[in-house]
C-alpha cells in the first residue's frame, strides 16, 4: 500500500510525490525541497488512509490557491512511471506559466505602442538644450562654428570654477570649435592658460581665444595640420616658449566623412582619416612628452563609434577604436613617469563636424535616435575633460575610456 500527494490548481492535478509504507519510493518532501523559495503554501502529509496531518510550511510553487488531496494505491508504482508523470506535469505547468507571462508582456507592449510615438527628448541638466528638428543646414569642410544654427552651447554658464587647474598650461587640438572650444573655456575657468591648434577656421579660433581671455587667462592660437609631425613638434615648442611649460595635452582634432560602402571609400579619403585621427594623435603626444611633467595628463577624444561601430563611418569608427587602444597602451607605458592617459568617448554632439559631413535633411534629425533623443551640446561633454585633467579629481584614473553618450547605447 502507498500514498500519494497531489496539488489541485485551477482544476488540474499535479503529482508531488509518492510515499510507501516500507519507506521506499520518492518522498514528497524531497520533491518539495526543489520548489522555488519565493512563494508559500501548505504542505499536507498523508498517513495510512485514516486522515492527514499538517506538518510544516513550505515554499509556494503555484500562484493560485492550492489544496491537497490523498490517494491510496494498492500497488506500488515503479519509479520510472512516477518520474515520467512528474516531468510531464511540470512541463505542462511551465508551458502555461510562460504563456501567461508572454500575454502579460504583449498587453503592456500594446498599451505603450498606443500611447507613445517617437522617443521624447530628455533634458537632465540645469538648462533646456535644443531639440529636434534642428534647422536644415550643410557646411563645407572643415566646418565653421560661427555659421552653425543654433549656435552650439559651450560656455557652461552654470559651471563654477574652483581652481582645479591653477598654474597649469594646456594644449587643445581642434580647439577652435565644438568640444575643443568648450574644453578650452572650462580649462581657463579652472585656472589654466590654454593654447589651441586649429586647421584654417580663423574666425572660430579668434572667438575661442576671446572666450579664454574672458576667463582671465592667457591664450595662444596656432594654425597648422596635425598630420605633419614637424608641425606638431613646432606647435608644442611654441606653447612652451609662450607659457614656459606644458601640463595637459588634449588630442581632439579629427576628420570625418561618411562612405556608404567600403568600395566607395577612396584611397585619399582613407588616408586623410587615418593620418588626421591616428597619426596626428601619435605625433602630438610624442612631441608633448618631452615637456609633460610628473602629474601631467593626456586626454584623447574617442567616440561612441569606436565602441559600437557605424556602417557609414567605417574608417572614422576604425580610427576611434584605435584611439581607445592607443589610450590604454600609452597609459601603461607612461605610468612609471607619473603621466596619466585617458580618453572621452562622446555620443552625438552639436558641432560643425556633423553639418560638414551630413546632408541638410539628416542634420534636422541629428541625435534623434540617441538614448537622450537629442544631440549633446559641447558644454555637456567638456566637464569630463576637466575631471580627467585634474589630478585633484582623478589621480588614480589611468587608461580609461569614459563614455559620455547620454546613455549606455549612445
Amino acid at each position: 500500500m502507498s500514498t500519494i500527494s497531489r496539488a489541485i490548481w485551477g482544476g488540474a492535478t499535479f503529482v508531488i510525490g509518492h510515499r510507501f509504507r516500507d519507506g521506499s519510493g520518492v518522498g514528497e518532501s524531497k520533491l518539495l525541497e526543489k520548489l522555488p523559495p519565493d512563494r508559500l503554501a501548505r504542505r499536507e502529509e498523508w498517513g495510512d488512509g485514516a486522515g492527514f496531518t499538517r506538518s510544516e510550511e513550505v515554499r509556494r510553487y503555484f500562484r493560485c490557491p492550492v489544496h491537497w488531496e490523498q490517494s491510496t494505491m494498492a500497488k506500488k508504482p515503479t519509479r520510472s512511471k512516477g518520474g515520467a508523470s512528474d516531468h510531464l506535469v511540470q512541463a505542462s505547468a511551465t508551458s502555461q506559466r510562460q504563456q501567461a507571462i508572454q500575454a502579460d508582456v504583449e498587453r503592456k507592449d500594446a498599451r505603450k505602442a498606443a500611447s507613445s510615438g517617437k522617443r521624447e527628448p530628455v533634458q537632465a541638466g540645469p538648462r533646456q538644450h535644443p531639440e529636434n528638428p534642428l534647422p536644415k543646414q550643410h557646411q563645407s569642410k572643415p566646418g565653421h562654428e560661427h555659421l552653425l544654427k543654433p549656435a552650439p552651447e559651450f560656455l557652461a554658464r552654470d559651471y563654477r570654477g574652483s581652481g582645479k587647474l591653477d598654474g597649469k598650461v594646456a594644449l587643445v587640438t581642434g580647439g577652435d570649435s565644438g568640444i575643443g572650444r568648450a574644453v578650452a573655456v572650462l580649462y581657463a575657468r579652472e585656472g589654466a592658460d590654454v593654447a589651441i591648434v586649429y586647421l584654417s577656421e580663423h574666425q572660430d579660433a579668434h572667438d575661442t581665444r576671446a572666450c579664454i581671455e574672458d576667463e582671465g587667462r592667457r591664450s595662444l592660437a596656432i594654425s597648422g595640420d596635425v598630420r605633419d609631425s614637424r608641425f606638431c613638434a613646432d606647435a608644442v615648442a611654441q606653447v612652451v616658449d609662450a607659457f614656459g611649460r606644458l601640463d595637459i595635452l588634449v588630442n581632439n582634432a579629427a576628420f570625418q566623412e561618411h562612405s556608404d560602402t567600403l568600395e566607395d571609400l577612396s584611397e585619399a579619403h582613407l588616408q586623410e582619416t587615418l593620418q588626421t585621427n591616428i597619426a596626428g594623435y601619435f605625433y602630438m603626444a610624442r612631441a608633448a612628452l618631452a615637456h609633460l611633467p610628473r602629474g601631467g595628463a593626456i586626454i584623447n577624444t574617442g567616440s561612441e563609434t569606436g565602441l559600437f561601430g557605424n556602417a557609414r563611418l567605417l574608417d572614422y569608427s576604425a580610427t576611434k577604436g584605435a584611439i581607445h587602444a592607443f589610450t590604454k597602451s600609452l597609459a601603461s607605458q607612461l605610468l612609471p613617469r607619473g603621466i596619466r592617459v585617458n580618453a572621452v568617448a562622446p555620443g552625438p554632439v552639436w558641432t560643425p563636424l556633423n553639418p560638414a559631413d551630413r546632408s541638410a535633411e539628416e542634420i534636422a534629425k541629428f541625435g534623434r535616435d540617441s538614448d537622450m533623443g537629442r544631440p549633446a551640446q559641447p558644454e555637456e561633454i567638456s566637464p569630463a575633460y576637466v575631471f580627467l585633467a585634474s589630478a585633484v579629481m582623478s589621480s588614480y584614473i589611468n587608461g580609461v575610456v569614459l563614455p559620455v553618450m547620454g546613455g549606455p547605447h549612445g
